[in-house]
């Protein structure tokens, strides 16, 4: 019986990694609209998007939703117009805009970037939520809608999330959707005129099927109380899952 806990030697006794003859490379994530229960994700258009995307991010009382951005804040409509105007014309980072089902508003952007078609590999970033978006179903399924985009539908092998090493939320985050943790790259970026060490995680297509099922059964209205409470947290439906 082959051990398949050990790798697969060459012609020469030396270790390598899986095969994959039928490997092809990836199509790109295009500027289509993707819908879920609660919210909608559009490409970045500024003369739809900016007003309410700015009035969304104008909610907070200070700045502080922007000290790991690599921009922000905005001290006017027309400031954050140009911005976005930017980021409509980006083609990586590729950038959507949360759309809010009940209201009809845009609340907050997050992009697909670092796109590497050949080896499969995407990153979710430039993750920029408003205060009425965190902390929310909303939130929570853009994230999954931008997942099942990437694995289900475009078939990328890794799915990637980085952040400064010292933004806890971002860590936290990660961690509850179901990314997993992968080191410290020290030193890796400077900005906003200091250093900062990234933290890296990921996700795997093997992971998919499990994290899939587990975001589709906390979605699920049922999984909510009268208030909006939920009543399984996204880890227990991973746990109960994965058995």
């Amino acid at each position: 019986m082959t051990d398949t806990s050990k790798p697969a030697l060459n012609e020469w006794k030396q270790p390598i990694g899986p095969a994959l003859p039928d490997w092809q490379e990836r199509p790109r994530p295009q500027r289509i609209a993707v819908e879920g229960r609660y919210c909608r994700l559009e490409p970045v258009d500024a003369a739809r998007h900016s007003d309410d995307l700015y009035a969304a991010y104008a909610q907070a009382t200070d700045g502080s939703d922007w000290t790991y951005m690599m921009s922000g804040p905005f001290p006017n409509p027309a400031s954050y117009r140009a911005y976005a105007e930017t980021l409509q014309k980006s083609e990586d980072p590729l950038h959507y805009a949360v759309i809010d089902l009940a209201s009809g508003r845009a609340v907050g952007t997050m992009s697909l970037m670092r796109i590497e078609p050949r080896h499969g590999v995407i990153e979710v970033g430039h993750i920029a939520l408003s205060r009425q978006l965190k902390r929310t179903r909303v939130a929570t399924e853009a994230q999954f809608l931008l997942m099942r985009y990437v694995f289900a539908q475009l078939g990328y092998r890794r799915y990637e999330w980085k952040c400064d090493s010292l933004n806890a939320p971002s860590r936290q985050a990660a961690q509850r959707l179901g990314f997993q943790f992968e080191g410290i790259f020290r030193q890796a970026v400077v900005y906003r005129g200091r250093s900062r060490d990234t933290a890296w995680f990921s996700i795997v297509d093997t992971e998919w099927p499990t994290l899939g099922s587990a975001f589709e059964r906390w979605l699920d209205p049922a999984n909510f109380d009268a208030q909006g409470k939920q009543k399984q947290t996204l880890l227990a439906f991973r746990q109960a899952l994965a058995g």
